[in-house]
């Protein structure tokens, strides 16, 4: 269990080596980085056929700060001194508790996720709103510090957006967990190169620091040239990009020094979520291969301190897994007197796409960490630039955001700059299709999911159809919710969401619903 924002609770199987569940307490259109909450652990409960042998909690702090008091083993530590567990008694069973810290809960994620064999080396790079740091893990599971590059690269991420953007109020202290892909997504809007003088001044003023959020109000850059700038004028985006390119260079030349045995890179925290860097990792010639799993973020960190306690208790570190691991569909039967609902045909669906039609799409069970990836999605045709658009009021996201696509995983290397699969939307593809406006960003790239048959069936089949009538096997493919909330996962929510953005139709279980206009 994962307390604090973006909360999880996970259940693994040590001894087949499977990961069963990953609940986030955000799906079910509950609120985003919502926390580990009572509901959300009698739900779990209600899935258990048994007592757990092993409860594990991840370390985390009481307050807003990583370094305050501790739940758990803390926030901090990659050792065996961030490791504690006793026996204990649970609802009158004898169990193991076990808790270790938050920093080893993002190693023994992507460690535990990642496809390659135990016992071979990886390095590990944790960055995310605290931690800046590389490790390795050898082939007896020990974990060693490489080395700190820098101290909270995510909120120094955050907070440049922060500074540009006059509705931000927030005092020191906070920041908005929202905010880094937006500035992400502005970022394709500037130019690399060598930064001016004003570029250099506030980007060595902001790294430098140790601490963002202990440190630092917004208000105290009252006399920056970048306060309250606005986040498209080309000043404020020119320096995001340069930025953004100034904090990945720094890591990069940490480990082009200090990274020298070329082991595959395992990449963990919320700045994994950050697709330009995790290209740039890729491309970087340093590693034999490269990993980032789909929850590389906190809502990973249940699943992370689960893999530890099975690495403590038996010896095994590895898991089998599927993204879609987070809760089934919930059909409550809402009433809903202006659907004309047919069974589902995929073909049907394609035709209808095809018409510039936008189609919420539910199947199976949701996606674990924050991406959409083909089971709770909306989707349109990937063509016309204005359906980017249509999109983004129907989120009700900024007008500089881009929408992802999904590609019939065969495809891909026709319509997009990469060979080989990219399943869980986690780099940037340059576009070779220029037909595909609506999912070309402003500097002609993509975020792009692969889907083969084997993967996601039913999504597979559903690109097959449009491809039949399209001539392209690719969709729109955007995260069905709720603005500010998790995924859409009971009918009465799908059904009202449609009604009141403007969607066209929707999907659940077998059943296609077409809204009468």
């Amino acid at each position: 269990m994962k307390p604090g924002h973006d909360g999880a609770v996970a259940l693994v199987d040590a001894a087949a080596g499977r990961l069963e569940w990953s609940f986030e307490p955000e799906k079910d259109s509950f609120p985003r980085y919502e926390v580990f909450n009572p509901s959300q652990f009698v739900f779990a409960a209600e899935q258990l056929g048994a007592m757990p042998d092993v409860f594990a909690v991840s370390g985390w702090g009481k307050g807003s700060m990583a370094a305050n008091a501790p739940i758990g083993a803390g926030y901090y530590g990659h050792g065996n001194e961030a490791v504690q567990h006793h026996h204990t008694t649970m609802f009158g069973a004898n169990v193991n508790y076990f808790s270790s810290s938050h920093e080893r809960s993002h190693i023994w994620c992507t460690y535990g996720l990642s496809p390659f064999e135990q016992g071979r080396p990886c390095y590990v790079l944790t960055w995310e709103g605290a931690l800046g740091d590389f490790y390795r893990v050898d082939e007896k599971l020990d974990v060693q510090h490489v080395g700190r590059v820098m101290m909270t690269p995510g909120n120094k991420y955050a907070f440049l957006y922060a500074l540009a953007d006059p509705t931000f109020t927030l005092p020191k202290g906070k920041l908005r967990n929202e905010d880094p892909g937006k500035l992400m997504a502005l970022c394709a809007y500037g130019k690399s190169g060598e930064m001016t003088p004003d570029e250099r001044e506030i980007t060595d003023f902001l790294l430098k620091r140790d601490s963002i959020l202990a440190t630092l109000a917004k208000d105290d850059l009252r006399g920056s040239k970048y306060h309250n700038l606005g986040l498209q004028h080309p000043d404020f985006t020119r320096l995001a990009k340069r930025y953004s390119d100034e904090i990945f260079n720094r890591f990069y030349l940490y480990a082009k020094e200090h990274l020298t045995n070329g082991y595959p890179l395992l990449i963990a925290g919320g700045c994994g979520l950050n697709c330009d860097w995790n290209t740039m990792w890729r491309n970087s010639g340093l590693f034999e291969d490269v990993f980032v799993p789909p929850c590389t973020n906190d809502t990973g960190s249940a699943i992370g301190t689960a893999v530890d306690a099975m690495r403590e208790f038996t010896g095994r570190a590895k898991l089998e897994w599927t993204v879609y691991s987070d809760r089934a569909f919930i059909d409550d039967q809402p009433d809903m007197p202006d659907v004309v609902t047919y069974p589902l045909d995929l073909a049907h669906v394609a035709g209808f796409l095809a018409e510039n039609k936008i189609v919420a799409w539910t199947q199976g069970r949701c996606e674990m960490g924050p991406r959409a990836l083909g089971n709770r999605s909306i989707l349109a045709a990937p063509f016309a630039r204005a359906m980017c658009d249509r999109l983004n009021r129907v989120k009700k996201r900024e007008e500089f955001r881009p929408v992802a696509p999904i590609c019939m995983e065969e495809e891909m290397s026709r319509h997009f700059d990469w060979v080989g699969p990219s399943p869980h939307m986690l780099y940037f593809q340059k576009v070779r299709n220029p037909e595909l406006a609506a999912i070309t960003h402003v500097d002609r790239t993509a975020r792009v999911q692969t889907v083969n048959a084997q993967q996601n069936p039913r999504m597979h089949a559903l690109l097959e159809q449009f491809r039949s009538q399209t001539g392209s096997g690719v969709l729109c493919n955007t995260s069905l919710n709720f603005n500010g909330t998790g995924f859409i996962n009971r009918t009465s929510d799908l059904y009202q969401y449609c009604k009141t953005t403007g969607i066209d139709a929707f999907v659940y279980d077998d059943r296609f619903c077409v809204i009468r206009k």
